[in-house]
């Protein structure tokens, strides 16, 4: 189903049956998480559907494609993709996009919340790293969008590299606060937001519940 949020399209691919679900219940699901590598392997299979899901928004044409035995006519898409993820926990998610938009280029942003008094945080970037991304395509991933400001900041950082024609921002896991940030934030009609749930509830330390707690813990292994 597709939902308007202030003209911004979002599509919430949890809306429908599909193995999505089973891939997102498992990240979630506090003993299953136990398993770091099956943690990476379902946000990396979440990553693929996305990015199937994505390629039908694309441009096509027709190509020859010579087999061993003649000519079939072949559909392409046109579009230059860029695929932009921060760090660290977007990683896993990204590789499953990767293992589809195969012959992308790749963005990667580092950044993180650094908390002061009273469960108050900024967003500190320690690097960014991408091609340019005029005229291209951008699709964005974070697994989770709590308050949506990293997220924000990470756009604004990389369209310093050149305006995209479209950009694709894909994340499993939503709040609702996160969504109507976004869409007062983004361009509306340059920017689809991708996610598969959207939970209500943010704690005071912004996380999101139930949500699933840090993902790039849970990928990766605890941080100091």
């Amino acid at each position: 189903m597709i939902l308007n949020l202030k003209d911004m399209k979002l599509i919430n691919l949890g809306e429908q049956n599909s193995l999505l679900n089973k891939f997102v219940s498992e990240i979630r699901d506090k003993h299953i998480q136990k398993d770091s590598m099956r943690f990476r392997k379902n946000l990396e299979r979440i990553g693929e559907i996305f990015a199937y899901e994505i390629s039908k928004t694309l441009n096509y044409e027709i190509r020859d494609v010579t087999t061993p035995l003649g000519i079939a006519k072949c559909s392409f898409y046109t579009d230059n993709i860029v695929l932009a993820s921060i760090l660290r926990a977007g990683l896993p998610l990204h590789d499953g996009l990767l293992s589809f938009f195969d012959s992308a280029q790749n963005a990667f942003v580092a950044a993180y919340r650094k908390y002061g008094k009273d469960n108050k945080f900024t967003i500190q970037f320690e690097y960014a790293s991408s091609p340019s991304l005029e005229e291209k395509v951008l699709i964005l991933a974070d697994p989770m969008l709590a308050t949506g400001s990293s997220l924000v900041l990470a756009y604004q950082r990389l369209i310093q590299m050149g305006e995209p024609v479209h950009t694709h921002i894909v994340s499993p896991i939503a709040s609702e606060q996160s969504l109507g940030y976004l869409s007062k934030q983004l361009p509306h009609k340059r920017v689809t937001l991708w996610v598969a749930a959207v939970d209500e509830e943010l704690t005071n330390k912004s996380y999101i519940v139930p949500g699933l707690g840090d993902a790039g813990d849970l990928a990766y292994g605890e941080k100091l």
